[in-house]
């Protein structure tokens, strides 16, 4: 009795001084970084809101990590030959990717012969944001309401073109589901990348398009595309007075341009956790809220569980939409 009397005294002594208590477990340390550059893969060309928001990030992560963070950009297939590349390299945290919708959402789906285990190659770290997509069209068009582009639709079937951004792109997928859930035929003008679409769209070459805020912002602020409704459940921070596509009768329709970080599969369970501490901590950060909302990326920071669960359920999602569709790379 005087012993455990004696323990208590002294292990209360010790803590009003702020020591370690002995015999008591210590706190985990957090894991150490690895040493040298870290890589940020990105799947898509300088330039990009993809690239934008890679570096954004490589900045505040040098600060904070005391180390070099180098974003290579490795272009090419909708994401997938960064992701793979990743997806191939040892898990010592020297190489990360940054995830996209594309690569790590709706490729899994779409090809076949994939190199790599969206699911099971990649570890996921952080949900970094995801962007609203807008329905839109030149003012000059006549249509004033998503009602009244999906009337036009319906008067002349197959007629009322619809840009992407190349098949089976986010942007052609959110295209197909309304127009599988509205009952209508449209049809599908496929382009490499989103320039060239928006380049046509502005020049009444196409009717409408999808497109994700990111891109869509400067042209629907000074007035020279119309935008129509937005696709995620909550109307966007930047655009509150378009509609979403659930509160015009489309209930559920929820699509976004997502974009997350994640690493190889091998690296240590500990060293996720530390950097997803991290990186929840500068997405904090007033200036990046700032950048992130100028782009219109929304939804950021989380767990690294909260992550994998959404990637998973966005993997099964478009997959069964492109084989309901019966979309292929080559449709």
């Amino acid at each position: 009795m005087q012993s455990n009397r004696r323990q208590w005294l002294l292990a209360a002594t010790a803590a009003a001084a702020g020591l370690p208590v002995l015999g008591a477990p210590a706190a985990p340390a957090a894991a150490a970084l690895p040493s040298g550059p870290i890589k940020l893969v990105v799947g898509f060309p300088p330039g990009g809101g993809t690239d934008i928001l890679a570096r954004l990030l490589a900045q505040k992560l040098q600060v904070l990590w005391g180390r070099t963070l180098i974003v290579e950009n490795r272009a090419g297939v909708s994401g997938t030959l960064a992701a793979d590349y990743v997806a191939k390299q040892p898990g010592d945290g020297n190489t990360l990717l940054l995830a996209h919708i594309s690569s790590n959402g709706i490729a899994p789906g779409l090809y076949p012969k994939l190199g790599y285990s969206a699911e099971k190659d990649f570890a996921p770290i952080t949900m970094l944001g995801a962007t609203p997509m807008v329905v839109m069209c030149k003012p000059d068009k006549g249509l004033r309401s998503l009602e009244a582009l999906i009337e036009r639709c319906r008067q002349q079937p197959g007629r009322v073109s619809f840009g992407s951004a190349g098949t089976g792109s986010a942007q052609h997928l959110a295209m197909e589901e309304l127009r599988r859930r509205a009952g209508i035929e449209v049809l599908h003008v496929p382009y490499k990348g989103s320039a060239p679409m928006v380049t046509d769209l502005l020049g009444g070459q196409i009717d409408a398009c999808f497109e994700g805020m990111t891109t869509a912002t400067p042209y629907l602020k000074a007035g020279k595309l119309q935008g129509l409704a937005t696709t995620r459940l909550q109307r966007a921070k930047g655009f509150a007075e378009l509609p979403t596509l659930a509160e015009k009768g489309f209930a559920g329709f929820d699509a976004s341009i997502w974009f997350a970080l994640a690493a190889p599969a091998a690296m240590p369970a500990a060293l996720v956790q530390r950097m997803n501490a991290d990186v929840n901590q500068v997405l904090a950060s007033a200036d990046l809220q700032a950048k992130l909302s100028e782009i219109g990326a929304e939804d950021s920071g989380g767990t690294p569980e909260r992550l994998g669960a959404f990637m998973r359920a966005e993997q099964a999602r478009w997959a069964r939409l492109i084989r309901d569709a019966k979309i292929t790379p080559d449709s």
